[in-house]
């Protein structure tokens, strides 16, 4: 059944076709003219010979064709709602991957979204490198370095110290890290293949939620993609074209976007958007990491300009080890929603990389790209790694802490929360050992790039999209979801150790405010001086006071402040 079968059926019960054929149309005209001669009331008699007497009789009394129009648009509309609730019933009952992967639609379907699929991406093969002749050595034979290391007691107090501080971490050296890299992928339990929407205009189907980015995802369609298959399709950004990046809103330059599609085994990436931040240099990168390793800064237009200004980048659009890519028509108006999505989304970015670390823009690496996969990914069996909060494990605390220091506002917040608990969200408690937290520090990601984590990422980025930019808070569901699924876990170590390797500075506002605080320091303002002539007048004018007796009580207690205030100066020159 078509969209336009719907009013035009080819039945021989009164189809609008006969009727206009056997003259009803005209006899509605006539009803706003004269009345027509006995002569065409007779004619008309003869055409409608099969009608009713009775319908005879309304038509003379000239109500006959009001009925008729009424009966006509109603039997329209009820056919009409019983056609689309027998495709409603229809779509729900067809498999997800029917319905959009093989491209099959019904009526409802076309009359307001046209959903596509981008095919799977192929992955290039690796070409040779001069780290074939590294991993060619077999040091899983010996034992491990670190298998007899244990892990230290946190350090003593220290009063000038405030705040969590980092912890010892053994890692191996460069040469046996880069050899204990996993010479094939991990497997990806549950999903194979993954896919993704393409919608050259979404469409808003609900309230609340979601952006034209992210292509407004239904609640139907999020529930699904939690569903793990072996071939699945899912949202995740980018809907406007199957090349992330280019005109699909977070565009960049079509010779950047070559480079990214070249193979790497391993890759370091960062953004900073809105200027928030100052680029901080890596450090105790070797030669091997230097040459094999890229590190890309995303930036906007504000933070480029900036740069410039500032004769950071250098004419190979470097700034050090980072290479600046600039993304035009962000798809946020807030700069740290933007960060998300090379943050959540480096799979699509960079179809041809086995690893990715993710740091925030604020943070310094202070240590070897391969010995950080080694320690967290590689030595714990793990395909995702990231780093626990240092002091809160629970949702709901973290929500309240969120709203209580102003990160967003209190309403998007609750409503998210709210909206959780509906689902089974509860609070943290051992029951749900061995995960040990339900809030991340997520400053720090390292993946590897397979089906079930890149659908990790896809599912919290949408969830991101479609609540607050806050991601500590949609995490553990996300996660929890897909672990009830599969067999999949997260490597979730301590805050302590994140510290170890990477440094962490202040956004660029806070580091101007101290900036100029030590400049007020190191110059205070000139002291008040009097005019001399008024000074005179008034020593001139004032009484000699003289210093009053004392006693032999306050004699002593003088003697034994001079003593004390000696005592506290010893070792510097300091006339009291």
């Amino acid at each position: 059944m078509t969209g336009w079968s719907l009013g035009l059926r080819t039945g021989s019960d009164g189809s609008l076709q006969q009727l206009a054929q056997n003259g009803v149309y005209h006899s509605q005209n006539s009803f706003f003219s004269r009345k027509g001669s006995k002569t065409s009331l007779s004619g008309f008699r003869e055409k409608e010979k099969w009608l009713p007497s009775i319908c005879r009789f309304l038509v003379r009394k000239q109500v006959g064709m009001l009925i008729l129009v009424v009966f006509a648009l109603l039997a329209f509309v009820v056919g009409f709602s019983m056609v689309n609730k027998d495709d409603a019933s229809r779509d729900s009952k067809l498999d997800f991957k029917e319905r959009f992967e093989n491209n099959t639609y019904h009526v409802s379907a076309l009359l307001t979204r046209k959903v596509m699929v981008c095919g799977e991406n192929k992955a290039q093969l690796p070409p040779p490198h001069a780290l074939a002749m590294i991993q060619a050595k077999d040091f899983t034979a010996f034992p491990h370095p670190c298998q007899n290391f244990a892990f230290p007691p946190p350090p003593p107090g220290d009063s000038r110290r405030i705040g969590p501080r980092p912890c010892r971490v053994c890692y191996v050296p460069v040469e046996q890290a880069i050899a204990r890299m996993p010479r094939v992928p991990s497997a990806s339990p549950g999903l194979q293949h993954l896919t993704y929407f393409h919608e050259q205009i979404p469409i808003k189907t609900e309230p609340h939620g979601g952006s034209a980015f992210g292509g407004y995802p239904s609640l139907v369609e999020r529930n699904m993609s939690f569903d793990i298959k072996e071939s699945m399709t899912v949202h995740c950004g980018f809907v406007r074209g199957c090349r992330p990046g280019d005109r699909t809103g977070f565009d960049i330059n079509a010779a950047d976007l070559k480079k990214m599609e070249k193979y790497h085994d391993i890759i370091v990436a960062s953004a900073i958007f809105g200027n928030y931040d100052v680029i901080q240099q890596p450090k105790n990168s070797g030669k091997i990491a230097q040459e094999n390793v890229p590190f890309y800064m995303f930036v906007d237009e504000e933070t480029e300009a900036s740069l410039k200004n500032s004769s950071l980048l250098d004419s190979r659009n470097r700034v050090g080890l980072w290479r600046i890519i600039l993304v035009r028509n962000v798809p946020y108006s807030d700069a740290r929603r933007n960060g998300k999505v090379p943050k959540l989304l480096l799979h699509r970015l960079f179809p041809n990389v086995r690893y990715s670390i993710w740091i925030d823009g604020k943070l310094q690496l202070v240590v070897d790209p391969y010995q950080i996969l080694e320690r967290f990914l590689w030595r714990q069996n793990a395909t995702f790694a990231i780093s626990r909060h240092y002091r809160r494990f629970d949702v709901f605390e973290e929500a309240e802490a969120n709203k209580a220091a102003g990160k967003y506002d209190n309403v998007s917040i609750d409503h998210q929360i709210d909206f959780y608990k509906k689902e089974g969200l509860t609070a943290y408690s051992e029951a749900k050992l061995p995960i040990t937290s339900d809030v991340p520090e997520g400053c720090v990601i390292m993946k590897e790039h397979i089906p079930i984590t890149n659908l990790f990422t896809c599912l919290w980025f949408n969830e991101v999209d479609r609540f607050t930019s806050r991601d500590q808070l949609s995490f553990s569901t996300v996660r929890d979801k897909l672990m009830a699924k599969v067999s999949w876990n997260v490597n979730m170590f301590l805050d302590c150790e994140r510290r170890n390797f990477v440094i962490q500075a202040y956004h660029r506002d806070l580091l101007e405010q101290r900036a100029h605080m030590t400049v007020l320091r190191s110059h205070p303002p000139p002291a008040l001086v009097r005019d001399k002539s008024v000074r005179d007048s008034s020593t001139s004018k004032s009484p000699v006071r003289r210093p009053p007796k004392h006693g032999k009580g306050e004699r002593k207690s003088n003697s034994r402040r001079h003593r004390r205030a000696g005592s506290g100066n010893r070792g510097s020159s300091t006339t009291i």
